[in-house]
């Protein structure tokens, strides 16, 4: 008897693991954690997140779409934004660790992948999610002033400006194509440089004028310094398109330089001459 029970114990086992393998309840197998930080704050044999996690995002969110954004400063906009990324973690320590580094909350989604993977804690992930603010946030500025008159949309222009380039850190030139009612009907990216250069051929800008039938244009730049004030080769590469476009008809309506919180307007500024 006691050698058969050795013959088949060996078979009970196998049969008893295959039930159980087989049965949902058998066993509970913890989810690995996104990030090895965060392995800590998985309840054990759970896998959930803490409840004292759970509540906090949950008031926060509640408190966003009760008050919008204006509710919430910047460190807790972000820890919103960055509760997709790291779903079972304490996200309030990075947040703060990005203000830190960028500044405020648009620095932050508007910072170089590189520069944000050097922050502890910041993975494809989190990168992506702030990208995809970024995109989001381009686009909806972008979609208030394309085929709009300028005239009746330049704040929302200025908008889209400095979404889009105010937070850059190299130089990007862009033109604004306009047609003879002035309406935006196209806007293009044309050369990117170093920090403090960027170089733009007037010959290049008047001929791609001509390719999508434009009557005018609006030149804008960034100053990564965060100074829009203009260099003398800002001033006199302006001059240099600005008699390209007079050689063919082609009004040039101003030229923008966005830094990071504030603009200049080379007519309002009297660097053009009428």
């Amino acid at each position: 008897m006691r050698r058969l029970f050795c013959l088949l114990k060996p078979m009970l086992t196998i049969a008893r693991t295959s039930l159980s393998m087989s049965d949902p309840n058998a066993f509970s197998e913890v989810p690995l954690p996104l990030f090895e930080s965060e392995s800590h704050l998985i309840s054990k044999g759970s896998g959930k997140i803490p409840s004292y996690l759970q509540d906090h995002r949950k008031r926060l969110r509640e408190r966003f779409m009760l008050g919008g954004a204006a509710a919430v400063p910047d460190y807790e906009l972000l820890e919103l934004v960055l509760f997709r990324a790291i779903p079972r973690q304490d996200v309030k320590p990075l947040a703060r660790k990005l203000l830190e580094k960028f500044g405020n909350f648009n620095s932050v989604v508007s910072a170089p992948i590189h520069r944000l993977k050097e922050i502890k804690g910041v993975g494809d992930a989190v990168v992506c999610e702030l990208k995809i603010i970024e995109a989001a946030a381009h686009r909806l500025a972008r979609s208030k002033v394309m085929q709009r008159q300028v005239p009746s949309s330049w704040d929302s222009l200025l908008d889209y400006c400095k979404a889009s380039m105010g937070h850059q850190e190299i130089e990007q030139f862009r033109i604004l194509f306009l047609d003879t009612k002035n309406t935006l009907i196209a806007d293009e990216a044309q050369t990117k440089g170093t920090v403090n250069h960027v170089p733009v051929y007037p010959r290049e800008v008047v001929k791609r004028a001509l390719e999508l039938n434009s009557s005018a244009l609006i030149l804008v730049h960034n100053h990564p310094s965060g100074d829009p004030t203009p260099s003398q080769a800002d001033i006199e590469m302006t001059e240099q398109i600005r008699a390209a476009c007079d050689v063919l008809s082609i009004t040039l309506h101003d030229h923008l330089i966005i830094g990071a919180s504030r603009h200049l307007s080379f007519r309002s500024e009297g660097y053009m001459r009428d």
